[in-house]
């Protein structure tokens, strides 16, 4: 039996992170997803069908962008049906707010900047929407707006972490027998 085998310069800065069918190996944006055996790839007949390979990095923009779409729909709809200026205004304002993080996360420069917009947002809507909540006692709008957006803060947090920690330093791997 062979291995695949993947060389990396040296000294070499990268990140490796474990999936199912092996290692992949991420470095200065170029992404490399091996099998640790050639074998293994045979062994398994079950198709997963359509497979996402991207980092969470790679996912902001798009979080970001669908995040402040659904807010200024949102404050659009609250606005119609009431005539509240203040959704209005939060649907505007998150809007904005996730249109800024969404093009700071597509340079690879200002990422961290867009990531830290994003989280600080994200928060500020999960507040307004738990104190929203624990003022009225009705579920509906503030409860599934609340879950989305702490669904929406712990991606950001994820991101942050990923994007703001130092990738780790792994030595040449020994050549193979």
């Amino acid at each position: 039996m062979s291995s695949l085998a993947l060389t990396l310069p040296s000294p070499s800065l990268v990140s490796v992170r474990s999936t199912k069918l092996g290692r992949s190996f991420s470095n200065g944006g170029r992404n490399w997803s091996g099998l640790t055996k050639l074998s293994e790839k045979s062994k398994s007949r079950r198709s997963y069908g359509l497979c996402c390979r991207a980092e969470l990095s790679e996912l902001a923009p798009v979080a970001s962008a669908a995040y402040g779409v659904l807010l200024l729909g949102g404050g659009l709809f609250a606005y119609s049906k009431s005539g509240s200026k203040g959704s209005l205004f939060g649907g505007l304002t998150g809007s904005a707010l996730m249109a800024s993080a969404y093009f700071l996360t597509k340079s690879p420069e200002t990422r961290v900047l867009g990531d830290t917009i994003g989280l600080g947002a994200a928060f500020l809507f999960s507040s307004v929407f738990g104190f929203r909540l624990a003022s009225t006692r009705k579920p509906v709008p503030a409860g599934p707006l609340l879950l989305l957006s702490i669904g929406m803060l712990s991606f950001f947090v994820m991101v942050y972490m990923h994007d703001s920690l130092p990738p780790i330093s792994i030595p040449d791997p020994l050549p193979l027998p």
